[in-house]
């Protein structure tokens, strides 16, 4: 199976994909170590600062000789001179805030999966006209599971996942599997300031196996 259908299947199957940026090398890699322990196989490494090229860089690194089945994807993408960039920097997919045409031309030059931020129907059209499989719906909380049940219909082909103030409660979860998403992003609630600062990976690793487990009773 090619790499862009695997993690296509993946996330869905995952149920979540967990995103986060930290400043720090060490941290970032530990992070994604604690997510892997947890159960997660692919992550959101978020391009929010300075540091995120030189981190994903060793992050790949470890991902490649330590998480074995580990896709490492990158978000915040805007261009797609920056999408070639963390293309060679080894990504396994591209994640963006919006609907970015050079993006998608990037990624379908590199046959590389790329999931475009959308927050209308119009947007969405465009994307799944752009050859889209998966859809970021940013912002998650502005949105919300009810704006997924009344587009749901229109796009039966397309897989969607809402990223942004996604909550760690069930009933939350469930309102957005229930509209119809099939995974759902989850960063500063997940991975929150605090356990980054402190440093706490065992919290991390433990919260989200919270969550993975929530959503499994959820979806069965």
């Amino acid at each position: 199976m090619e790499k862009k259908q695997a993690i296509l299947e993946l996330i869905p199957q995952q149920g979540i994909l967990p995103l986060y940026f930290y400043k720090d090398t060490t941290v970032s890699i530990e992070v994604l170590k604690a997510l892997y322990e947890a159960g997660i196989r692919a992550v959101e490494y978020t391009n929010r600062g300075e540091a995120a090229l030189q981190n994903f860089k060793e992050m790949r690194k470890v991902c490649d000789t330590e998480l074995k089945g580990m896709y490492l994807g990158i978000g915040t993408i805007k261009n797609g001179e920056m999408a070639q960039t963390f293309i060679d920097a080894g990504t396994d997919y591209l994640i963006c805030p919006g609907l970015v045409d050079s993006v998608a031309a990037v990624a379908d030059k590199n046959n590389m999966l790329w999931v475009p931020g959308c927050m209308t129907p119009s947007e969405i059209i465009k994307a799944e006209t752009l050859g889209a499989k998966m859809i970021k719906l940013f912002p998650g909380n502005i949105l919300g599971p009810g704006f997924m049940s009344a587009i749901k219909e229109l796009f039966p082909n397309l897989l969607f996942m809402p990223t942004g103030g996604v909550e760690m409660e069930k009933d939350n979860i469930a309102g957005w599997f229930k509209a119809g998403v099939c995974a759902v992003g989850m960063g500063s609630k997940l991975i929150t300031k605090q356990l980054l600062e402190a440093k706490d990976y065992a919290a991390i690793a433990a919260a989200t196996k919270q969550v993975l487990a929530t959503i499994q009773s959820i979806k069965s």
